[in-house]
């Protein structure tokens, strides 16, 4: 249909033409008083030579518009002018096609020294984190161990949104005993719990699940990690509903404006705001892999009240590629 409308869209300028010879035809066979007969056999005759000159047109026109969609060889019966616009056109393309390079070749450029400047920062963290643990015990030493976990999940998280980056990235899908990584996580925060005196509700699951260890992992990392930034001596608690692991808290909760939102990259809600404690890459982490892995998150909250998480771990619609 596209090809039709711009068809009699180029053909429009002889349709009018073709209309102003008719009319004047018909009033010069008036004036000189011609019989209408032949003015009709004429006006006929005409009426058949042009849509015949009109088919010969739509069909080398058809011809020419498929040669140019398919980017065939500018060879061909094409006029000079035609031919000027299809250089013009392949000559875009190659431009196009330079910059789009240039620019993967900078991504790339940048996700390299990124990944590796991650990868370095470890060792210095590393070292802090044994330089800590040799000092006395005093509230400067809990503060200096809560500040270092902030600094190695920041890390984490930078070096898994690189990773997922990358349509590369093998997804290593097994049976996953679900207890084993979550008290994988909580051993890792556990000092944030002690501190913030934060009470834990959590009884083994005895839920295996399909799907990739180290992401879930980074998925559980973060969903609990929220719960440990706002749920400051309140109470966390662990368990399934099915096959869906959920994370709640008793912390302030999320607005019902800014629900709809948890999800997008950056962003942090008041909450977030208020207390600078949220990134706005957590969640927006969480639920790319979540895509990647087949499974589903959902987050519900009630302002003042709670916030879950809650993890669908059935088998959807898995994507390797965003």
């Amino acid at each position: 249909m596209t090809i039709f409308k711009s068809f009699l869209s180029s053909i429009r300028p002889q349709a009018v033409i073709f209309g102003v010879a008719v009319l004047c035809f018909g009033i010069v066979s008036l004036l000189l008083r011609f019989p209408s007969a032949f003015f009709w056999y004429s006006f006929l005759l005409l009426i058949a030579f042009t849509m015949l000159y009109w088919v010969f047109q739509w069909l080398r026109y058809s011809e020419k518009y498929r040669n140019v969609q398919y980017e065939y060889a500018l060879e061909g019966d094409y006029t000079a002018l035609e031919q000027l616009y299809l250089a013009k056109v392949a000559q875009l393309e190659e431009v196009l096609r330079d910059q789009e390079q240039a620019d993967y070749e900078s991504k790339q450029e940048q996700l390299d020294y990124f990944t590796l400047w991650l990868h370095q920062i470890k060792t210095p963290i590393a070292v802090m984190s044994l330089l800590q643990q040799q000092l006395p015990h005093s509230e400067s030493k809990k503060q200096i161990e809560q500040e270092l976990i902030r600094v190695e999940d920041y890390t984490h998280m930078a070096l898994s949104y690189l990773k997922l980056e990358g349509s590369t990235q093998e997804l290593e899908l097994v049976e996953v005993e679900l207890d084993a990584v979550i008290r994988k996580v909580i051993k890792k925060y556990a000092s944030l719990f002690i501190y913030n005196h934060i009470q834990l509700e959590y009884e083994p699951l005895k839920l295996k699940v399909v799907s990739d260890g180290k992401w879930l992992e980074v998925i559980v990392e973060q969903l609990l990690s929220n719960s440990l930034k706002y749920a400051v001596k309140g109470k966390i608690s662990i368990y399934a509903e099915g096959a869906s692991l959920v994370i709640a808290d008793n912390g302030p909760g999320i607005r019902s404006e800014d629900l709809p939102k948890v999800f997008e990259k950056g962003y942090t809600g008041l909450s977030g705001r208020l207390h600078e404690k949220s990134t706005g890459l957590g969640l927006f982490l969480s639920r790319k892999i979540c895509k990647r892995l087949g499974h589903r998150l959902e987050i519900e909250s009630e302002v003042g009240k709670y916030t879950k998480a809650i993890l669908h771990l059935d088998q959807t619609e898995m994507r390797l590629f965003d």
